[in-house]
Parts: C-alpha cells; sequence; structure tokens
C-alpha cells in the first residue's frame, strides 16, 4: 500500500505544477502563422525574366536607376546605395512583397501544420505577377484573370485550408495602391466591348474568390474592410540598433535653415490644384521653399537626392499626387522633417496600425488643400507662424514615429527586433488582431461583425 505522507506530497507537487502552468503565459498564443507553400510560379518564377519579360526600373529613368535584375539583390532591398553603406539601400517599392516574404521567414511562432495556426500568410508576389497585364497592350483585357490562377489553386489544392475559415484567416502583401488593382470584373464579352479596361490597372481585389482575404496595401481604400494600409518602404533599412540610433541622432542635430521642402514632380497640372499651388509658391518664396525635382523618377532609386535636402528643412510638403499617399511621408518621418498634409486621406486615414490616428497633431501639420487653393492661404505664412519650440517638439514626436514605419534589414540584430517594432512587426500584429476579431465573430455566429470598419488599432 502507498505511502500515505508520499501521496500528499505527490498530490502537492502535481498542484504546484498545474498553478505554474496556468500562470505561464505561452508566447505564440493567437499569434501562430502558416506561411503557404505556393508553386514557384505565383512567387520565385516571377523574378527570373526581370531583365525582359517585365522589366522593374523604367529604362527611361536616369543613371541612379537600378538596372531591373540588381533590384532584386538583398532580398529585394536592393544594391546599397554606396559600397561603404551598411542601411541605404536603391529600393523599388514594387519589390515590398519579396523583402516582407524574407521577413515573415524569420519569425518566430511560425507552424508547418495550417490546422494548428492562427493566420494564413500567402507569399503572393502580386504586384510582379501583375506586371504582364499592365506593360503589355495585348493582355490590357485579360487583365481581370490577374489572382485568378492563385483562387484556382487555393480552391484545388487542400482545400480544406481555406474553407475551415472561409479564407478569413488568411492575409497577403500588395506592393501598390489598392485602386490599381479593383478593377470591376466584367464577365461578359459584351460588357469588356462596351467599357475599355483601364491602363495599368488589373481585377485582383474584385475576385470573389478571393474576397475574404486580408490585403496589406500601400494605400487602401476608404470603404473595403478587407483592405489596410501600411507604409511605402524608404531606403533605409538598418540591421543594428546602433545604426538606427546614429541616423536618428544626426536627424535631431541636423541644422534646417530652409522653412519648407517640396520633393516631386514638378510639372504644373492644367488646372488649379493644390501641387500647382505649392510649386507657384515655392518659385515666389525662394528664401523659404526649397524644390526637389523628382521628374521621371529621379528620385526612386537615389535617396541622396532628396534626404539630404529634408535633413535641412523644418516641414516637408506632402501634396496627394494621382492618389492620396506618399512615399515622401515617410522619407520625411526618418529626416525629421515635419510633414505637411492637404487631405485626411493622406495618411490619417491610413496607416493606424504604424501612426496612430490621434497623435497626428503631435508630429504633422494640417492646412485644407481647398483653403490654399481658392482661399489664398500662403503655406509660407501658415508655417512660420508655429513657434520654434513647437516646431522641435512635432520633429521628436516625428523621429520618435520612425522606427515604426521603417523596414528594418532581414537578418538583425537581436537586440534592435526586440527593441522596437518596425514596419513589417506592426503590419503582421495588426492581420493577426484583424484575423482573431474576424474567426471570433465566426464562432460566436454573428458573421455580420466580420464586415465591421471599426478601428482595430488596438485589441478589444
Amino acid at each position: 500500500m502507498p505511502n500515505p505522507l508520499f501521496l500528499l506530497l505527490l498530490a502537492v507537487a502535481a498542484a504546484a505544477a498545474g498553478e505554474g502552468g496556468a500562470t505561464r503565459k505561452d508566447p505564440c498564443a493567437g499569434r501562430r502563422i502558416h506561411i503557404r507553400r505556393l508553386p514557384p510560379r505565383f512567387n520565385a518564377h516571377l523574378l527570373r525574366h526581370c531583365d525582359a519579360g517585365f522589366p522593374l526600373a523604367d529604362p527611361s529613368a536616369p543613371a541612379t536607376s537600378s538596372p531591373p535584375c540588381e533590384s532584386l539583390v538583398n532580398h529585394g532591398l536592393g544594391p546599397r546605395t554606396h559600397a561603404s553603406s551598411r542601411s541605404w539601400y536603391r529600393t523599388d517599392t514594387r519589390l515590398l512583397e519579396v523583402f516582407f516574404h524574407r521577413r515573415v521567414a524569420e519569425r518566430g511562432c511560425l507552424v508547418a501544420d495550417p490546422a494548428l495556426a492562427d493566420a494564413v500568410y500567402l507569399p503572393y508576389y502580386a504586384a510582379l505577377d501583375s506586371l504582364p497585364y499592365v506593360l503589355d497592350p495585348a493582355l490590357l483585357d485579360s487583365s481581370a484573370q490577374h489572382g485568378a490562377e492563385l483562387a484556382e489553386f487555393l480552391a484545388r489544392d487542400r482545400p480544406q485550408i481555406l474553407a475551415r475559415r472561409h479564407g478569413h484567416d488568411h492575409f497577403l502583401v500588395l506592393a501598390g495602391s489598392a485602386w490599381d488593382y479593383s478593377q470591376p470584373v466584367r464577365a461578359a464579352a459584351a460588357a469588356a466591348a462596351a467599357e475599355a479596361r483601364l491602363w495599368g490597372t488589373t481585377s485582383l481585389l474584385r475576385l470573389p474568390a478571393l474576397d475574404n482575404l486580408t490585403f496589406l496595401t500601400l494605400e487602401s481604400r476608404a470603404w473595403p474592410w478587407q483592405e489596410h494600409a501600411i507604409p511605402h518602404p524608404t531606403s533605409f533599412h538598418p540591421a543594428s540598433l546602433p545604426r538606427l540610433r546614429a541616423w536618428l541622432s544626426r536627424a535631431r542635430r541636423a541644422r534646417r535653415p530652409a522653412l519648407m521642402l517640396f520633393s516631386g514632380g514638378v510639372s504644373r497640372p492644367s488646372r488649379p490644384n493644390i501641387r500647382g499651388s505649392i510649386l507657384a509658391e515655392c518659385a515666389n518664396r525662394t528664401d523659404a521653399c526649397v524644390v526637389v525635382d523628382c521628374s521621371s523618377g529621379r528620385c526612386s532609386h537615389d535617396p541622396i537626392r532628396y534626404m539630404r535636402p529634408m535633413l535641412h528643412a523644418r516641414f516637408c510638403l506632402q501634396p496627394p499626387g494621382d492618389t492620396p499617399t506618399r512615399r515622401s511621408t515617410f522619407d520625411a518621418i526618418l529626416a525629421g522633417c515635419v510633414p505637411v498634409f492637404f487631405e485626411d486621406a493622406a495618411a490619417r486615414r491610413q496607416y493606424g496600425w504604424h501612426l496612430p490616428p490621434e497623435r497626428y497633431d503631435e508630429f504633422s501639420v494640417y492646412i485644407p488643400k481647398e483653403s490654399v487653393v481658392f482661399g489664398g492661404v500662403k503655406i509660407a505664412e501658415t508655417l512660420a507662424a508655429v513657434g520654434e519650440g513647437e516646431v522641435r517638439r512635432m520633429r521628436e514626436r516625428a523621429l520618435e514615429m520612425a522606427p515604426r514605419v521603417l523596414y528594418r534589414r532581414h537578418g538583425s540584430t537581436a537586440e534592435l527586433s526586440e527593441t522596437a517594432k518596425d514596419a513589417v512587426d506592426l503590419a503582421v500584429d495588426g492581420a493577426l488582431r484583424r484575423i482573431r476579431r474576424r474567426v471570433r465573430a465566426l464562432d460566436d455566429g454573428e458573421p455580420e461583425r466580420i464586415y465591421s470598419l471599426e478601428d482595430d488599432a488596438v485589441e478589444s
């Protein structure tokens, strides 16, 4: 017969173990990601013909532009800006999907079994896959097929992965504006003949088979619940905390003799708009305004061209262009040049996971574009009226935000990754939060909650 004292000690030990297990938190709870293995035609093979099939670089761009295949080096970050550079690269925005894939593959909490995953990441290089449709005139009217092959693969290959949560737990990255991938799908040939396809667009985001997926785009539309914007990639990709701190320290110390700067295309619009008003004011106020001409792709692969002037300016003007958002916004934040927005859609309504909407007044200035174009408001006078102390505070807040909007280099040190979450970390965290809310709504039998546009910057 067992010793009663031994049984008592065994029971106490079991109870202690149970209490310890109850308080021990699983660091991967709700964060397990399965990277779906896709056939190479959806990613790796799209990189094979970079020099011929669909060139990544504009052949008319200046010499600072990277040759197409060189843009692929460093897992899509592009070549270094110069031989001694350790943090600056000639990054092509269209390769965001490539280096995002590399970074997700480095994360902890990855699982091989999709049944154990909280989310499924699709490493589909969607923007690259769209290039034949948007560059080849012969394929223009076929652009509604963009993404159809992926949808067919997901439905055919281990369909239980997609069916388990009807795709609500899947997410992917799209290196472009959602507007460029939201052309209506027309099934009938008669409709296609009646309405020409828009050049440079596809229907990826309109495919019914992909409706429930979460798309991380560089610019989202206002209403679709399945889209969320993530920062445009800049050319700064530090791999260690000292390199990040060194750059931020340089931005803090920079002397800023210029009141304001505009970096972008300098062609005058045919009708009044905010960009035309900025160029006209800068032409009349050369003492206060610096213009960096980025026409014809002059700046796209040459960060020195615009980052140095940004370090010397107090305010960086961010007028909308073809679409509301601009990569220049994130370059300005990195340079400690206070962004000046002219419409809410330029950033405040876009990047809530990375730049909290309630904090925009702390690091940026807002001047309604209508007041400038039609109301006679002078930008330089408005900005000159901001006190020097307030400008310093806004610059400091902008630099505090900088680590949240940069994409650190793959293989970066643990010290850097553990100290500050970057654009990839916050994008994945946001996608996981969104997916958890959808799954919870499904589990609670309230599917209508899936389509809510509630703010999901924080967990409810």
